[in-house]
This record gives C-alpha cells, structure tokens and sequence, in this order.
C-alpha cells in the first residue's frame, strides 16, 4: 500500500486501522505462520492503545486438510487468539481433493471458507497475512510470463460480489514482522511446504535470496487503476447492450487503443464466460481486425467479434456450452456468464439456444449467433416448462472476471459495466484514504 518503501508492521497496522471510514469488525485470517500471526498482534496492540475504537477483531483459521499437523496447528492457533481475548473459528475444507490444480482449488476454497466465518461472526472486512516478499515472488513470477507491467497482488479485492478483504502488511517485510513477534516472544508454525522448491513460488523465493530491492508493483496498480478509470467512461460514451448476450462498440469508441487494449480482453471476458481476460496475442489480433477497418470476423476467448460499418459487435460463440440441471431451491452458473436460481418447485435445465427477436435493429446473423448461444429453460424431457415454472427461475447476468474475485484496481470499469447491464453496482471498499490516496 505504501510505494515509499518497507513498513514496520506496527506503522502499517496503525494505517489501516486509520484508513476504515466506518465502524468496523475485522476477520483475520490466521494460519499460525509468522505473518498472519504478526498481523494479528499488530492489529490488537494497535486497537489495545485506541480502547475507544468502534473497531473490533475476530479470526478465523482455514484447515485444508492437506497435512496430517493441520488440525492441531488450528488448535495451536485458536489457544493464541483465546489468550488475546479475541474470537476465533476453524473452517475445514471437506471433501475430495482434486489431483491437479490444487492450489488454485484451495485458494478459492479458502476465500469461501473465510466468508462464511465473517458471516458467523459479524465481520464486514477480512485481511490476510501478504507481505512486501510476497509481492516481491508474485511480480518475478508474472515478469516470466510477460513483460507487461503488473500489478501484483492487490492490496484491495472484492470477493463474491460482498465481502473486502484487504493485505494491510504488503508493505512490511516478512523478517520485520518475526522481529516484531521475537520481541513480544510471539511464536509461529513453518509450514513445510513454504520450502519445498517442487512449489514455482519456492523456487522464485530462493532464486531472489539475498536481493535487496523488494518491488512493489506501485507502477503497475497505477497504470491499471488509471486504465480502468478511463475505459469506464469509455464504456458510458461508447458500448451498447442490445441483450444480455449482444454487446456493441460503436465506431468512435474504436480509435482509442490504449483503452481498447484495456477494455476488450475484459469484455471477451464477460461475453465469454472467462475468469481472466484475454491474453496479449488474442488481444492483438482482435485489434489488428478493428485497426484494418474492414468488416470481418474472429473468434477468441469464445467470443465471437464481428466488426461492421456500425461498430464492433461481441457474442458468445455457440459451441462448448454445457447444459446445467437444477433441483427446486438450487442455484448454479451456466456457462460461466448467468447466475441461475431455481425458484420453482420442479427440476429445471438450462440448454443454449433461444427463438425470438432481439430489439433494435441489429444485423440478422449477429443475432443469429448470439440467440444460438443465449439460455433456455427446458425440464427433463426436454421440452420448454410452464410459463409458471419459467416465471419463477432468476436468470442475471454474472461477470467472470470480476464477480467471485474483484481487484479495487478494476473496480471503476466493472462498476461502470454493472450499470451498463443494469445489475446492483458493486459495493464500495470500507476504506478511505491509504497513504494520502482515495481508494
């Protein structure tokens, strides 16, 4: 958070503190290791010397189930935060474990685990333990992958539409903060698996051993914050919403690469049911087809791009889309791009491919395509239900980059493409001003 250089986890806890705008309870999530714990501790020391705060603290631990010592080290952990006086839960990740991808997997399980700990104790806000070496490992590991500039790890992300969580220390080095525990005789666990080099951040972390400089991605969230400020504007003057399945780029909002470069691997996105937007060589060729200024087509990130005399129309092509079945009371995403909720008393299916005209007056195969590739409601037989049936089952739009994980440097442009849809807008970050700047 601070581009200025290291902080003392005690300097850092105080700012953030500083920064919430409103009554606050606080979920720290906290594994054991030394810098959740010296989270933690910073954050209680600096509450303990404010006793008239409208702040409090709980924590919550996350057990996945990935080591025989984790549910003792949860025990270790809950004993800590008892002797604090602060209140504490175990959430243990159940069930099978997939065989590849596993630390994506308990990424996302770990994030919904803490969300519905805040849910059962009140909390409005979670912050992790990420520190300056953290950063430090993510932007070596992201420069291998491209040259473009990143952003790091944010230090402000949205998680499922509700919940903040924010890395107050991502500023402070991690051997400042067992320093900071050393000298209140604080212990921590190691995890083994933060040395096993079989791990890419491992092998990133003892290839920088012994560097000094700790790059903090300030550069890059600058450059991203100031894109998506930009191409929220842009979407306002320029992007058309025929359906929830056709958008349109007129013409004058073509000439801006910069911005395009930005908006339309995000937008490919969310036509296309994609959690990341679309890479720099797709991204390329969908601009070198609206730079030639001839009509044509191309397909990328399951999006098809039709560019015409009246602008650049984006839908989703129509193979590779998988039906979704739902009991009565459930609720599932289809195809990554609508969020389905079966208020019926029947069991429903979900298919691609509608009859029926879209409004306006829009090319015939355009809407061809998007119809093809547009939800229908069918049950078992496969026939279309009762129109009571389909009058109780919720279909909205759900965007894949932004709804289950939101970086505040991207906030500006999804908040800007929620109204364009015509959804809720996306809560505002319960904080103020960090380090002199509005977030």
């Amino acid at each position: 958070m601070c581009p200025d250089g290291p902080l003392l986890p005690e300097t850092a806890a105080r700012r953030f503190l500083a920064s919430l705008t409103k009554p606050t309870r606080i979920l720290v999530a906290i594994s054991g290791g030394s810098d959740s714990t010296g989270l933690l501790l910073a954050l209680a020391e600096a509450l303990k010397a404010t006793p008239n705060s409208t702040i409090s603290l709980c924590a919550a631990t996350v057990d996945h189930t990935l080591r025989a010592e984790s549910a003792e080290e949860a025990r270790e952990v809950a004993a800590f935060c008892s002797s604090l006086g602060i209140p504490h839960l175990v959430k243990v990740w159940q069930g099978e474990k997939p065989k590849a991808g596993i630390m994506a997997a308990a990424r996302d399980a770990r994030y919904a685990l803490l969300a519905d700990a805040a849910e059962s104790l009140s909390a409005d806000i979670v912050v992790t333990g990420h520190t300056a070496d953290d950063q430090r490992e993510t932007l070596a590991m992201r420069k291998e992958r491209s040259q473009q500039a990143s952003t790091g790890i944010a230090d402000l992300v949205l998680f499922d539409r509700s919940l903040w969580i924010a890395r107050p220390l991502l500023s402070c080095r991690r051997e400042a903060i067992r320093d900071f525990l050393r000298a209140r005789q604080v212990a921590w666990i190691d995890d083994p698996s933060n040395d096993d080099p079989k791990y890419e951040r491992v092998r990133v972390r003892l290839r920088l051993a012994g560097e000094a400089e700790v790059a903090s991605g300030a550069d890059g969230a600058i450059v991203r914050a100031a894109l998506a400020t930009s191409a929220g504007r842009w979407l306002h003057q320029y992007f058309a919403l025929h359906s929830p399945w056709i958008g349109q780029v007129m013409p004058a909002g073509l000439a801006d690469r910069e911005t395009l470069c930005y908006a339309v691997p995000r937008l490919a996105a969310v036509f296309g049911g994609q959690a990341f937007p679309l890479g720099r060589k797709q991204t390329d060729d969908v601009l070198g087809l609206v730079e030639s200024g001839k009509p044509g087509r191309i397909t990328a990130g399951r999006v098809v791009f039709d560019l015409r005399r009246d602008g650049l129309f984006l839908v989703r092509e129509s193979r590779g889309i998988l039906p979704l079945t739902l009991t009565p009371g459930a609720r599932g995403l289809w195809d990554s791009r609508f969020l389905v909720e079966n208020g019926s008393p029947d069991d429903i299916t979900i298919l691609a491919g509608q009859h029926g005209p879209v409004s306006g007056r829009l090319p015939r195969d355009v809407v061809r395509r998007a119809l093809a590739a547009a939800p229908r409601i069918v049950d078992f037989a496969g026939e279309d239900p009762l129109a009571s049936v389909g009058e109780k089952v919720r279909i909205s739009p759900y965007f894949s980059p932004f709804d289950r994980f939101l970086t505040r440097f991207d906030f500006i442009f999804a908040d800007s493409l929620a109204a364009a849809f015509g959804t809720r807008p996306y809560p505002k970050p319960p904080l103020g001003l960090i380090d002199g700047k509005s977030i």
